[in-house]
């Protein structure tokens, strides 16, 4: 008969700082690591029980032992290599953030670690291993994943502020309140700008074509646009609704942080058009409570994939024949939605779309209308003087400026 194999987990780099803990057939945890004892240089392998059997609360303390095993007691933080310092961040600051975020952090750190060394010590890396990444990432050499293709700056100044944030925090966070790092090594370097960025905004008559198209191909899909298109919110708050985050007879939605992008927890009203999508919607499927407004095909229980929901999207352009420019897709609907809304107030238009800045609004999501800056031509005044009275010219009278 096979033994059961108990439970265990590691951190930090072999031969270095690497750190054990596993759990005893008691359900005990134990930790095990090698350390010099003081004034000696020879390290020995010391076995603690961390007094409890919480599995979770083990693998955060397993962190902590290998950071303060990284740093050198001698200069107080220096030497903790990148792996050490990726594994920290990932066990103590990732499991904080949203799905997405974590997926990204974890790809992002599997990348650097395969340009760089696992062992090499953080506070090494300079401008020309900055550069280096930039070109590699930029041509397709290196990527999340083995299938890697080449990418635009946008994607590479998104890695490269994650990378500088993971720096960032290690010189605030440590063992024994010293930091991880005594400084960054990567602050100040310039990151990668796209001079002029791919925004496409949908237009009402390609929203209006689109959803003919998107009811033949399935409700949820015109749920969706209805509900991008009313609200402004992005596509991972739209999916998650829950019918007990809306208010029917009140007129709001409720749009829980966990699932929005910036963790904004809010309220918002909604628009008659939507009321009656959503409304027709509860009646087809009769559900109330915390069931999903957007349910999955298969398995009622969980939210509608982003997959499937883009698949659907290009393919209900196709069947309006409309020919979206490059990036048109559920964003494109939060830009629409922003600048057909540009005369409300910046404070109400970011509480309504889901905005914490107001700066984002103006600088990624409002397009220029050419409409509303004919009619302002229109009612310009002249400055200096209300109206311009020009009168023939004669050896007694000259164009003078009245009122």
């Amino acid at each position: 008969m096979t033994k059961p194999k108990c439970w265990s987990c590691s951190a930090g780099t072999r031969g270095k700082n690497r750190v054990r803990a596993y759990e005893e057939p008691s359900g005990l945890i134990l930790v095990e690591f090698w350390e010099c004892e003081d004034g000696s240089e020879r390290a020995c392998r010391k076995r603690l029980s961390l007094g409890h059997r919480d599995r979770q609360r083990a693998a955060k303390e397993v962190v902590a032992i290998a950071a303060r095993l990284a740093v050198d007691p001698a200069h107080g933080a220096g030497e903790i290599t990148l792996g050490s310092l990726f594994d920290i961040y990932g066990t103590e600051v990732t499991p904080r953030k949203g799905n997405a975020k974590q997926l990204h952090d974890r790809r992002t750190a599997e990348m650097f670690l395969t340009l760089w060394d696992r062992d090499r010590a953080a506070e090494t890396l300079n401008l020309r291993d900055w550069e280096q990444f930039v070109e590699l990432r930029r041509c397709g050499t290196i990527g999340p994943s083995k299938t890697s293709r080449p990418v635009r700056n946008r994607q590479i100044e998104y890695d490269l502020k994650w990378l500088r944030g993971v720096f960032n925090w290690a010189t605030k966070a440590g063992p024994d309140g010293k930091p991880l790092l005594a400084r960054n090594p990567l602050a100040g370097y310039p990151l990668p700008r796209e001079r002029n960025p791919a925004r496409p905004v949908l237009t009402e008559e390609q929203y209006r074509a689109l959803l003919p198209a998107a009811r033949h191909i399935n409700w949820r899909l015109e749920l969706a646009l209805v509900l991008a298109n009313e609200t402004g919110h992005r596509l991972g708050a739209v999916r998650h609704l829950r019918w007990s985050d809306v208010d029917l007879e009140g007129g709001r939605i409720r749009w829980r942080a966990l699932h929005d992008k910036v963790g904004f927890d809010h309220e918002t009203p909604m628009s008659i058009p939507l009321q009656e999508a959503l409304g027709e919607a509860r009646r087809r499927g009769a559900t109330i409570g915390d069931a999903w407004v957007l349910p999955a095909m298969r398995d009622a229980s969980r939210a509608c994939a982003k997959g499937t929901l883009d698949k659907w999207f290009a393919r209900a352009a196709k069947e309006a024949g409309i020919e979206l420019p490059r990036g048109a897709k559920w964003h494109s609907l939060r830009r629409k939605f922003a600048t057909e809304l540009q005369d409300m107030t910046l404070r109400n238009l970011c509480h309504l779309g889901g905005w914490k800045d107001p700066k984002t609004i103006l600088t990624c999501y409002q397009h220029p209308d050419e409409e509303a800056m004919r009619e302002g031509l229109t009612q310009r005044r002249t400055y200096g003087c209300r109206s311009l009275s020009v009168q023939a010219f004669s050896t007694d009278s000259t164009a003078e400026c009245t009122g």
